[in-house]
């Protein structure tokens, strides 16, 4: 038995910091499942983007995200360049745990680590005029900070792929409803047991920022949901919020935006909930349309 399910998992190595390892069948089966959602994508026509792990303070200052989300922020710094402050590090952190922050040691945050894979594409179209819609994907490591860690279902770095869709609010919903569509038929075929909730963004202070009312006034995002609760997938309706933003237009007005969110170890979570820990034995993951 394994002490981190019921089940012994092959192939899985985890981390109490907050992080899987993959390998052997495993693996295989998440870079199978990848590979589905990626074909979904080109049947859009998305163009594929590998993005790295950091996105600037500065192009995520347009939707304020620490102003909704500091406590699950990851922060990136180096040590400052100075060498009394290189030489304090070496001598008192060489073979530290843990090193301390102090102010006279590290240079001031401009990085954090990616927290979403659809981020870094909004500043990468910042001020465009559109003629037609971008259908766009990517996979990341996306991290973030929580208070407490489950193998594959929630942890600090995980493996996320998108497809986003910018354009006009026709163009979103039909996006929407292909994306559903194939998602619903996936779950079917791997026998999954899950089913679409209304979800909220887990805001830090949802009663002072208007975002988060609005996603209850009209729900805009949708989780694809374990029978205990751990979302494998969600479509995200953004309206017009990104366009806005950052000055993404289409046809004279701010563009429309979606994106549909697959967390890959999620799946595999869902998959071991009713297969069982032995991939191997699991139902063949084929393109889905």
């Amino acid at each position: 038995m394994n002490a981190l399910f019921d089940v012994d998992v092959k192939g899985l190595q985890w981390s109490n910091d907050g992080y899987a390892t993959l390998s052997d069948v495993l693996l295989d089966k998440a870079l199978e499942l990848d590979g589905i959602i990626r074909g979904w994508a080109a049947e859009f026509g998305a163009t594929e983007y590998r993005f790295p792990s950091m996105i600037s303070v500065r192009s995520l200052a347009p939707i304020a995200y620490l102003k909704s989300f500091p406590h699950l922020a990851t922060f990136v710094t180096s040590c400052d360049r100075r060498e009394e402050s290189l030489k304090s590090l070496a001598d008192e952190c060489g073979t530290a745990e843990q090193i301390p922050v102090c102010d006279d040691r590290m240079e001031p945050v401009g990085q954090l680590l990616t927290p979403a894979a659809c981020y870094h594409f909004y500043p990468r179209f910042a001020g465009s005029r559109l003629a037609s819609p971008l259908f766009l994907t990517t996979n990341c490591q996306c991290y973030r900070r929580e208070e407490e860690y489950l193998p594959l279902q929630r942890q600090w770095c995980f493996e996320m792929r998108e497809i986003v869709c910018i354009g006009d609010s026709a163009t979103i919903e039909r996006f929407i409803e292909a994306c559903r569509e194939r998602i619903e038929t996936l779950v079917d075929t791997l026998g999954l047991d899950a089913d679409w909730q209304t979800a909220t963004d887990p805001f830090f202070d949802p009663k002072a920022d208007p975002k988060a009312l609005a996603q209850i006034l009209e729900p805009t995002k949708k989780e694809l949901c374990t029978r205990d609760s751990v979302a494998i997938a969600s479509i995200n309706k953004h309206r017009s919020f990104f366009g806005e933003c950052y000055d993404i237009r289409f046809d004279d007005a701010a563009a429309h935006s979606a994106c549909v969110a697959f967390g890959i170890e999620r799946w595999l979570y869902a998959m071991i909930q009713v297969h069982g820990g032995d991939a191997t034995t699991w139902p063949k993951l084929e393109p889905v349309r």
